[in-house]
């Protein structure tokens, strides 16, 4: 009887992790979610036939069980990442020596292919840890599997988001849509062509060693976004340019809150354009078309308008 073959995503139950655990089962791949809470990742298990989604414990910190979960593995997805620092999870910790064991325990493992999934930004000499780290992070990757595609995305949108999300939820309950950073650029991408980015690079023998930048089809700057979420979500609020100084304050200051709302680091990446760079290999390499936000945003947004989307739209011209 046939065995089939093993993949570990680290970082599984997260917001790309879970569309890629998905698409891996319907390869006929047994899928570990390599997660911190297995319990909180139970609900993947549907995603696939009994016992082919596996959730198991992994810390990257802890290399006895990032070699438990990649022993025997075909192929590897690291999916990890955090926006802001938090205890022992830092940046460095996180994106870059983590990364790096990964990496080296895939290799000694004989695993054939690992995605490693990074982001727009990363740079080695920017002022931002954040994007600093997923340099480092990248470099220890192909240092320890030359064979590694490292994918860069730039904003990642879905139903699950916490970007398009998170501003929608601000403009229910705010006077006014602070701007930061407005004429900053983005390029916003969906979560399903990311993981469709995934599986490509998994299984393009082309895709070995490369590096990949992804962005949707559109560039925004971040005062069209929230014009634009203030538009499907129906709020008729003022947007409001925040000064930079005043931004930092505010950030000094949420750093004390649960769960980091905003920090003076994330104010450096907004103030850098994320989009693809000219001359990079993207989306159109990996055989992919990019999903335009305007078709699945409004849909996931509807639940932010007043009634819960219930109530009838106002006319166009009465929403702004």
């Amino acid at each position: 009887m046939a065995t089939r073959s093993v993949a570990t995503v680290f970082g599984g139950s997260g917001f790309i992790g879970r569309y890629v655990v998905k698409r891996l089962t319907h390869q006929g791949y047994v899928v570990r979610a390599a997660v911190r809470d297995p319990e909180g990742a139970l609900f993947l298990k549907p995603m696939g036939a009994v016992g082919q989604v596996v959730p198991l414990y992994a810390s990257l910190a802890n290399e006895a069980t990032v070699q438990r979960a990649v022993e025997g593995a075909t192929l590897v997805v690291n999916l990890v990442g955090i926006l802001a620092e938090s205890g022992a999870a830092t940046f460095q910790a996180v994106h870059a020596d983590g990364a790096g064991r990964v990496a080296r325990l895939a290799a000694a493992a004989g695993v054939s292919r690992l995605v490693h999934v990074s982001a727009i930004g990363a740079d080695a000499a920017s002022p931002s840890k954040y994007a600093a780290s997923k340099a480092a992070g990248e470099l220890a990757v192909r240092q320890a599997f030359p064979g590694a595609t490292v994918l860069r995305p730039s904003v990642v949108f879905g139903p699950e988001d916490a970007f398009f999300n998170r501003f929608a939820a601000m403009a229910q309950f705010m006077p006014f849509m602070p701007v930061i950073s407005g004429n900053t650029k983005m390029q916003p991408i969906y979560v399903g062509d990311v993981a469709d980015a995934v599986m490509a690079a998994l299984s393009r023998p082309d895709a070995a060693g490369a590096i990949y930048e992804l962005g949707g089809p559109r560039v925004w700057t971040f005062r069209e976004i929230l014009a634009f979420i203030l538009k499907q979500t129906h709020r008729h609020k003022r947007l409001v340019e925040i000064p930079m100084g005043i931004a930092r304050l505010q950030a000094m200051l949420m750093e004390m809150m649960p769960g980091k709302p905003l920090t003076r680091d994330q104010l450096l990446m907004l103030s850098r354009d994320n989009v693809v760079a000219a001359g990079m290999p993207g989306l159109a390499e990996l055989g992919i078309v990019p999903t335009p936000a305007e078709l699945v945003v409004p849909a996931y947004l509807r639940r932010f308008q007043p009634g819960g989307g219930r109530r009838p739209a106002l006319p166009q011209e009465q929403i702004g």
